[in-house]
């Protein structure tokens, strides 16, 4: 961590297709091992298999999706006085982004028996829908904070 100023962040540039800065940085994610047209590709017949399987425009549903599975908090240990306490925090706005495209990326990677397309497509509905993995984690983070908000007077 740097003593004196905070570092720049850099500005991601928007998606080629669909000039999205998110599209963008959810292909970065889904990006393995340097191949970035490979990712784009996934990324582009995904949105595509969402049209034909939903009727409505695909980056549509992908942002709806990604609306649904940001979280708003998040447990973060603190340890006090000896004790581990897990602490409720907001989690910040370029940390919910980042946490929703995860939790969907990691949703579809551990279905087997599709290519990665079809099974993108699939969790994307879901969660576009309040369904699926990515969904699940998101209640399951809320939940942890609503049952440790007693501790939520360790928050600095």
């Amino acid at each position: 961590m740097p003593r004196r100023k905070r570092p720049e962040t850099r500005e991601i540039p928007p998606e080629y297709k669909y000039g999205s800065a998110l599209a963008h940085k959810f292909i970065n994610c889904l990006m393995k091992d340097g191949k970035k047209g490979i990712a784009q590709k996934i990324f582009h017949e995904t949105l595509e298999t969402i049209e034909k399987k939903t009727g409505k425009p695909g980056f549509d549903v992908f942002n709806q999706a990604m609306e649904n599975v940001k979280p708003v908090v998040e447990v973060k240990p603190r340890r006090i006085g000896g004790a581990t306490y897990q602490v409720p925090m907001e989690v910040r706005r370029k940390r919910r982004i980042s946490l929703a495209i995860r939790w969907i990326v990691d949703a579809a990677k551990k279905a087997k028996g599709k290519p990665m397309y079809d099974k993108l497509a699939d969790e994307i509905i879901a969660a576009s829908k309040r369904e699926g993995s990515a969904i699940k984690k998101k209640e399951d983070t809320h939940r942890m904070a609503e049952a440790n908000r007693v501790f939520a007077q360790f928050k600095w």
